[in-house]
Formats: structure tokens, sequence, C-alpha cells
């Protein structure tokens, strides 16, 4: 994936499907891959690191950054507020490629600024009940946070027809090849298609 052309990719699902984990397979095996770390006013787990896994910061200190106007996309998931901060984006896509693992919500904002541009992937498992029992072995969550996240399932399922590409969770390996299928073919795609390659 070495050709000039940046790109952004945009990783969508339910709950439990797995965008997190793919996400960081891309950015392991990619090095021109980044992911855009979004603020969030949730408390970290126990396994994530401020400024890697998001940067950390108050509800009072993000309703600032709201009123600023320093978002391209926020939302309010689950009691907590998550962004994407303008500044971040337009200096990593410089040199990176960019990956985003946000929800439908902040998707639908993404795509209303039409000086950037993306490919829409949306995740999938092969059922609510298999979202469910990865929810529970991932071991992440309270009961109550649990309830939330499957309540919201049957919502967050509906907006697959906004995205570019639906792609199967059933196998990990299998779910991550395809998704850098489809990586690939845009950006030959771009590159084929860019001034520079004329």
């Amino acid at each position: 994936m070495s050709n000039k052309e940046n790109i952004m990719i945009i990783l969508s699902s339910p709950s439990g499907v797995g965008k997190t984990t793919i996400t960081k397979k891309l950015q392991q095996k990619y090095q021109s891959f980044k992911i855009s770390v979004s603020h969030t006013t949730r408390p970290p787990r126990s396994n994530e690191v401020d400024g890697i896994d998001y940067h950390f910061v108050s509800k009072k200190k993000f309703e600032t950054l709201i009123k600023d106007k320093k978002f391209y996309e926020y939302a309010k998931i689950f009691d907590n507020y998550y962004g994407t901060l303008k500044n971040t984006v337009d200096m990593m896509l410089k040199q990176n490629d960019i990956i985003f693992d946000i929800d439908w919500q902040g998707t639908q904002q993404l795509t209303n600024f039409k000086n950037l541009k993306f490919i829409k992937i949306f995740l999938i498992t092969s059922s609510k009940e298999d979202s469910k029992n990865r929810l529970i072995n991932r071991n992440q969550n309270t009961k109550l946070e649990l309830e939330k996240r499957l309540k919201s399932y049957n919502n967050d399922i509906k907006h697959w027809k906004d995205y570019d590409y639906i792609v199967l969770n059933q196998n990990l390996e299998n779910c991550f090849q395809q998704i850098e299928k489809i990586i690939f073919s845009q950006k030959n795609k771009i590159f084929i298609n860019s001034p520079k390659a004329q």
C-alpha cells in the first residue's frame, strides 16, 4: 500500500462485532495506516492508554471543544461523548492513510464534509446473539453497559445501508482479508485516476 495517494477508511459496526480489533490489526500490518484517536469523556478501561486508545478528557473540556467547533464529528454514546478533532485528521492525512473506528452517527457527520473522501465499511456478525456472546466473552462491560449496548444493536444495524461495503466478521482472518482486498482495490483506483499517475 505504498502509492502516494492517502485514503481514509471508516470502520463501523454494532457493539461486539470486532471493529477495534480489525482497526488495530490493520495498523500493525501496514505502517502507512494510522488510527484516528478519538477524544472521549468515558473513563479508561484497565488495558487502555491515554493518547493511544483514546484521548480521555473531562465533559467540560469536551463541551468546550464542541463550542469552539474543533470536531469533524462527535456523538454521545452510552452517556459519554466521543469525537474526532479536525486538526488531528488534517495533519495525519498529509503523511498517512487514516482509519476511523467510529459509529454511524460519526460517519454521517464526517461525510458532510465534502472535502474529505472516505471508504466506508460496516462490519456485522451473523446475529445479535453472536454479538452478545462476544461482548460477554470480552468481559469489559458492566451488566448495565452490556444491556445498553445490546439495546442499541437494533438501531445500529439499520445503518448498514449508509456504507460502501458490508463485511461479515464470522472469522477474524477471513474478515481481515476481505477488508484488505477492499483497501487495495480502492488505493489502486485512486492511484490510477490521480494526475500523479498519468
